[in-house]
């Protein structure tokens, strides 16, 4: 199932990004006392109870006035940005925290944003969608945290008093918010799904057009146009596929504000949803930092991919073009050295028939499994060629390993003390069992256990 999205509002300076980082666990969001400080919206990702949801900080709603009550000069526009901001995220959120300030009381600003909420919410199953907890910040005392009842006048159910400074009552509205998040039942698809990933205009709706024999995205040279993620089902050799189009994600400083900005928790999701992801690039401007970030994105995720390399037919060529094209992404994506690239022209068709092939290649390799007797070769040879390096007089030992689970293949390895395993040693565990077992495209988990 798809991760939940936690989306934080409120008026500025109530304490949202400090309450994010607590949420995060790190500081992304800069803090400052002036108000208004967040203008972009943050992303990050929290677990709780082994329940992990997205986080999505927003600048402050500041309704007085029309929402245009000047911070700084020239400032009455950049209110009306965040306020429109904090809307978009309040229609995708499957929970809102409403974050108000138990310093200053109920304001006026505050009980606007409640009736923007209220206005946002729809009825689902009886209930209001989505779900609002009404967090009261910076209640450090405990006579600011007796004055939390004073909220209830906002309308927005029981009030939550918590210090996001101290941590303070954090735990106990982290278990309301697990307690929120959606119930329903993921939906039955055995259909193999395929997401078409990248940053803006390097072709991923052409490239689905293509694929599927139809216009059935809008294609245009305006970065940005597809602006939600979008499901095509199709059945290729018998088989049903899901192809999911992304909205292009771009880097943190030209996502625009409002409705795109969004777009890029849409191409997590579906980098989440999906079994393979396509990475498409464009092949005029080379590899670039974003495309690498876009790329760890799928691999923090677990998930296999291949590298679409676009509109190749633009590029002028030599004989050692490909070779030099192929290495340089090699070098740029040294981290997803195991993933196959092809080089296309959705324009032209030029190797478009190619994609589909290597993507379900790349899918069963997913589900490939190691014989336990293999397996242990392996590990055994591999100690022999490289005795694993000792710590305080110690020497990591092998014993065994099993697979113990596919997609993404996951091999769990026994040994004495899996303190002892430096990440690299891991890494040419890993190395080892590819030259064998290429599992071409897919990441491939190897877990230390102490034998007991």
């Amino acid at each position: 199932m798809r991760k939940p999205v936690v989306a934080l509002v409120g008026r500025p300076n109530v304490g949202k990004s400090t309450l994010f980082n607590r949420l995060a666990g790190e500081p992304l969001a800069i803090v400052d006392d002036t108000p208004g400080t967040t203008r972009d919206r943050l992303l990050s990702e929290g677990e709780w109870s082994g329940i992990p949801f997205f986080i999505v900080d927003t600048g402050g709603i500041d309704p007085s006035e029309g929402g245009r009550t000047p911070l700084s000069v020239g400032s009455a526009e950049f209110i009306e940005e965040i306020r429109s901001q904090a809307e978009i995220a309040i229609q995708e959120a499957d929970v809102v925290l409403f974050v108000v300030d138990a310093i200053s009381g109920v304001t006026p600003a505050d009980r606007e944003v409640a009736q923007i909420l209220r206005r946002s919410q729809q009825i689902r199953d009886g209930s209001p969608y989505p779900p609002v907890l009404l967090v009261v910040n910076k209640a450090d005392s405990a006579g600011l945290r007796s004055s939390a009842p004073e909220f209830f006048e906002l309308g927005m159910g029981e009030p939550h008093p918590i210090s996001a400074v101290h941590g303070t009552g954090t735990g106990d509205l982290l278990d309301v918010l697990v307690e929120s998040f959606p119930k329903g039942e993921p939906e039955e698809d055995d259909s193999i799904k395929i997401a078409i990933v990248g940053k803006p205009n390097v072709g991923k709706s052409s490239l689905l057009n293509r694929l599927v024999g139809a216009d059935r995205a809008i294609v245009s040279d305006i970065p940005g146009t597809t602006r939600d993620a979008i499901d095509t089902r199709m059945d290729y050799d018998g088989l049903p596929l899901t192809l999911i189009d992304t909205a292009g994600i771009r880097r943190r400083g030209r996502i625009e504000r409002g409705v795109e900005k969004y777009s890029v928790i849409r191409s997590l999701r579906a980098i989440e949803r999906a079994d393979v992801a396509l990475l498409v690039v464009d092949a005029t401007g080379g590899l670039t930092a974003q495309d690498a970030h876009i790329a760890g994105f799928i691999l923090d995720a677990w998930k296999s991919a291949v590298v679409v390399v676009n509109k190749w037919d633009a590029v002028e060529k030599d004989t050692h073009t490909l070779q030099q094209y192929t290495e340089r992404i090699r070098q740029e994506l040294k981290f997803l050295s195991y993933v196959p690239i092809l080089f296309i022209s959705a324009k032209t068709g030029q190797r478009v028939d190619q994609v589909l092939p290597m993507a379900l290649r790349v899918q069963e390799e997913r589900l490939a499994r190691v014989p336990t007797g293999a397996l242990n070769r392996i590990l055994q040879t591999a100690q022999d060629v490289h005795v694993p390096s000792s710590k305080s007089g110690r020497a990591l030992k092998v014993y065994y390993g099993t697979q113990v689970g596919a997609n993404p293949p996951t091999f769990l390895v026994h040994v004495n003390d899996p303190k002892l395993a430096h990440f690299t040693y891991i890494r040419f565990l890993e190395n080892r069992i590819r030259e064998e077992f290429p599992f071409t495209g897919t990441p491939i988990r190897v877990i230390l256990k102490a034998r007991r």
